[in-house]
């Protein structure tokens, strides 16, 4: 530890001010109005009425969600309001700047020590009275407000570029989404409306609910659908008897396409691998007639996923039924163009990933920058002396 500075415990140097508030006309702070390990503020300034109790803060409070904690939940508001009860407001003394505790209780290290706290299962709580407890560095408060600076200028350059890298992943992925639209929406001589149930067999799931396993026979949810590929490494387990049941209807091939239809509705996968599973509630088996990577391509076209978007019934549980999905139309080319066109539809697809890959790595190590600069702030390593 620098010279000068001292180790004293988060209650000698905040108080948690939970003080009810009375006053309906101020703004609302609720978890869902703070981002993530950044302390941004999505919410609302506009007053707001709740029923529920809420805690009173003002521009001189520290707020942080000990709903849970791993979410990293920290809020430096810049005005007086109202916040939930999973809130807490914390008032740093004299001896404690507001932004050198906001950014001590975002760093990595203060997460994971205060999750570890945590009591419940389902809603783990923070017990702040441990965390009251904890020992945190206390530098001069001229130079606490140096390293804050430091902080404050190096984040909103991280957040810039953050913010740019993620237009550039959606600029990737629009471009992939135009050479798809420009395919499936090519006229010419060979070319043929059809209905999806002409080009492909539909095999509806088991619609019957498994008794689980701890070791067994993957089934696949809508859950295990991801957009490109399908994720057997999380799947829930059956027994072989359940197994055999679930799969008396289709075995699954390589070509095959896993289809959701409730829920998370029209994310398809492609089978690639022969490793053996069966279907959960809630999905669909589309066996492809056609190229299954044209088909496969069409689905994940915006053609598709609009017509998916009209074709729902429900609205907490939106679901696509068989026979709707027999009537989406695919304009299908001549069979003497399909390696063609695959052909140029794989190389986009190379590319697309290739870039998505270049830009979720810039977005990690933008994210570790961060870590390391708050780990380097409160060992000292700012310091100026």
């Amino acid at each position: 530890m620098k010279k000068n500075w001292e180790i004293k415990r988060l209650g000698d140097v905040c108080d948690y001010d939970k003080i009810p508030n009375k006053n309906s006309n101020l703004p609302y702070v609720g978890l869902e109005h703070i981002e993530s390990n950044s302390g941004k503020f999505i919410g609302s300034t506009n007053p707001k009425s709740v029923k529920s109790l809420t805690f009173h803060f003002t521009n001189e409070h520290i707020l942080y969600g000990r709903l849970r904690p791993y979410l990293n939940k920290v809020l430096s508001p810049s005005f007086e309001g109202q916040c939930s009860t999973e809130i807490f407001p914390i008032k740093p003394k004299t001896n404690l700047s507001r932004g050198f505790l906001f950014h001590w209780l975002l760093s990595n290290v203060t997460v994971k020590r205060i999750n570890a706290t945590c009591t419940g299962t389902r809603m783990p709580r923070a017990n702040m009275n441990t965390v009251l407890g904890f020992e945190i560095p206390i530098p001069p408060l001229s130079e606490q407000q140096r390293i804050v600076a430091i902080l404050d200028e190096a984040f909103a350059a991280i957040a810039t570029a953050k913010e740019n890298t993620g237009k550039n992943l959606q600029n990737a992925r629009a471009l992939f989404e135009s050479h798809l639209q420009s395919v499936f929406t090519q006229r010419g001589e060979g070319w043929a409306e059809k209905r999806l149930g002409d080009v492909c067999d539909l095999i509806d799931c088991l619609h019957k609910t498994p008794t689980y396993i701890e070791s067994g026979f993957p089934m696949v949810r809508v859950t295990d659908i991801k957009p490109g590929f399908l994720d057997l490494s999380n799947t829930r387990q059956v027994d072989e008897k359940t197994f055999n049941e679930f799969s008396k209807k289709h075995t699954p091939k390589v070509g095959d396409i896993v289809f959701s239809r409730v829920g998370s509705y029209g994310v398809s996968s492609l089978v690639t691998s022969d490793a053996p599973f069966c279907l959960g509630q809630n999905t669909v088996f589309i066996v492809p007639k056609i190229n299954f990577r044209l088909l496969y391509y069409f689905l994940n076209s915006l053609i598709a996923k609009t017509q998916f978007d009209e074709l729902i019934d429900g609205t907490t549980q939106p679901t696509i039924s068989l026979r709707s999905i027999r009537e989406v139309r695919f304009t299908v080319p001549p069979s003497h163009d399909h390696e063609k066109l695959i052909a140029y539809l794989d190389v986009v697809s190379l590319e697309t990933h290739r870039l998505e890959s270049l830009y979720q790595r810039k977005s990690a190590a933008l994210d570790e920058l961060k870590k390391s600069l708050l780990q380097k702030a409160f060992n000292g390593e700012l310091s100026g002396e």
